[in-house]
């Protein structure tokens, strides 16, 4: 059975920092392409950041980009996102996905297994 446990949420104030963890069982994580998604209530799902298995290329929303960063640990089969500079329109649940060789790393419909999500709140 997969699973991808999020951790690391909570609030900050604005211009804070956090750092999020996923942890995933049930997959050969060195296969799996990986990604954090957010959504906000009453809007979709957002791309946040992606990685890749194979080369390690990671990618970024513009929203997000210079102030996130993402890895991964193939040891601990697990991927993180260090949020720095953190604003209140980075309100959201954060989503850990993962697919083996995602098509599109900013589509949601292409990733097979989610977490549960973990709230991030930043204040004003």
């Amino acid at each position: 059975q997969v699973r991808l446990e999020e951790s690391g949420g909570g609030l900050v104030e604005a211009g804070g920092s956090l750092r999020l963890s996923c942890v995933s069982s049930g997959i050969t994580f060195g296969r799996y392409d990986m990604a954090w998604f957010r959504e906000d209530p009453g809007k979709e799902r957002e791309f946040v950041s992606a990685i890749r298995a194979t080369g390690g290329r990671t990618y970024y929303s513009d929203s997000v980009k210079g102030r996130f960063t993402i890895t991964r640990g193939d040891t601990t089969n697990s991927v993180f996102l260090q949020m720095n500079s953190l604003k209140p329109e980075d309100t959201a649940v954060y989503y850990c996905a993962a697919d083996e060789r995602v098509h599109q790393y900013y589509n949601s419909r292409f990733y097979d297994f989610w977490g549960q999500g973990t709230q991030v709140t930043v204040s004003s």
